[in-house]
């Protein structure tokens, strides 16, 4: 078992390079299986997520040639199975992209209900009625979703709720079917519009991504001898960004898209922050104690939930008493607890919690409980004072490459050591 141990507390400070978006490469992969070809996918994060991901589609008959470990090579030519094995598509949230995508190229699929990190229910239901739009029959039973469809025909979806996965499935259980599919309330993420970019790349007709209305016209078939590089991760970005206010350091962001990052730039000025736009980078500085703030997950172009931990920790520290408002996962706020053991004020009911700013906060052994919070409990180790023990770490490792070393090269004190099993 691995775990980092954190001696604190630094300022971050020096230049970091963004890897590819995660929420981006886990849409990416699966949607290869509706291409009739090669194609070549570059700037992948070296992430477990996608590693994984890659075995499933081999167990599926996909060629997969590793050129470096952050550029693949995909052979969808000869799909021999649509059954994805239960216990790898179980372990990941993003396994059910596999749905739309089996589903556009062969007519039917089968796949494990999705695992990931434990956020409290996450429905697939919109999911399920866009594939029902499509003329597809869905049962769900025995812990597999099974989906089959004679002949995917457009169709309008609404949106009950504003769901990325149910958006992107949507759009890949359309592009290969007949006539056109108007999507009502769709999302509006950057990586839905990096999953639609990559499918135009490869021939399809996916109009209006990025925006509430999204319009696909079916096409015959998708061609491969095309290469594709994921955008930039938003989610890393920013957590690098409310790392260098947590720790009142300077770090210069590369490789990012500040036009994706402008809310999260906004509550860092609010807070007392500087935020200096170069176009491809951005850099961030703090120079004193946050100043306290009110924060509301929302659907992009909100404050993102995958964020919300991370600021959490800022608020920790802040002046005077603060407050978020989860609206997307009612147990997000599971870091909290963890948090306390490190001296926070954090009380936390439902989908609010309330953030006593506190000076410093103190080293201690913390776990992280899903992705996001693994992320934030790092930031809070490297600002406390002493040593901090983060164990769970295969949560961070899910979806954020290098996170360590990162860490390291602006300064920060990490060491990931590994620990015998307990018999």
């Amino acid at each position: 078992m691995d775990k980092l141990v954190i001696h604190g507390p630094t300022k971050l400070k020096g230049e970091v390079t963004i890897s590819g978006a995660k929420n981006a490469a886990v849409a990416i992969l699966p949607a290869t299986l509706l291409i009739d070809g090669v194609c070549k996918i570059e700037n992948l994060p070296n992430i477990s997520d996608v590693k994984m991901y890659c075995k499933i589609l081999q167990e599926l008959g996909v060629k997969i040639k590793w050129i470096t470990e952050n550029e693949v090579e995909i052979d969808s030519r000869n799909i021999n199975c649509t059954q994805a094995p239960l216990d790898m598509t179980s372990k990941f949230r993003a396994s059910y992209y596999l749905l739309g995508a089996l589903l556009g190229r062969c007519g039917t699929a089968e796949v494990g209900l999705p695992g990931g990190c434990n956020l409290g229910a996450r429905p697939i239901d919109q999911h399920i009625k866009a594939f029902e739009a499509l003329g597809a029959k869905v049962e769900v039973a025995q812990g597999k979703i099974t989906a089959k469809v004679k002949k995917l025909v457009g169709n309008s979806i609404y949106m009950d709720i504003v769901s990325v996965g149910a958006t992107i499935n949507a759009i890949l259980a359309s592009v290969l079917a007949e006539g056109t599919t108007t999507i009502d309330n769709a999302a509006k993420e950057p990586h839905i519009v990096d999953v639609a970019n990559f499918l135009n790349t490869m021939g399809a007709d996916i109009r209006g991504a990025g925006t509430d209305v999204i319009k696909i016209n079916g096409v015959k078939k998708l061609h491969g001898k095309a290469s594709y590089s994921v955008v930039p991760d938003q989610i890393e970005a920013g957590t690098f960004m409310l790392a260098a206010v947590a720790s009142r350091g300077n770090i210069l962001i590369k490789n990012c898209i500040p036009e994706h990052l402008d809310c999260i730039t906004a509550k860092i000025l609010e807070i007392g922050g500087s935020v200096e736009d170069y176009g491809d980078s951005i850099r961030v500085s703090m120079n004193k104690r946050p100043n306290k703030a009110i924060v509301k997950t929302l659907p992009y172009p909100g404050y993102p939930t995958d964020l919300q931990p991370q600021i959490g920790v800022v608020l920790a520290i802040a002046e005077g008493t603060s407050t978020i408002h989860e609206s997307i996962w009612e147990s997000r706020f599971q870091y909290s607890f963890e948090l306390n053991k490190m001296g926070a004020k954090i009380t936390a009911q439902g989908k609010t919690a309330i953030f006593e700013g506190v000076k410093d906060l103190n080293g201690a052994p913390v776990y992280a409980t899903d992705l996001r919070a693994g992320a934030a409990l790092l930031i809070a180790g490297i600002i406390a004072d002493g040593e901090t023990q983060l164990y769970n770490i295969e949560h961070i490792d899910r979806g954020y490459e290098d996170i360590e070393e990162k860490f390291r090269s602006l300064g920060a004190n990490i060491e990931r050591v590994t620990e015998p099993d307990e018999k």
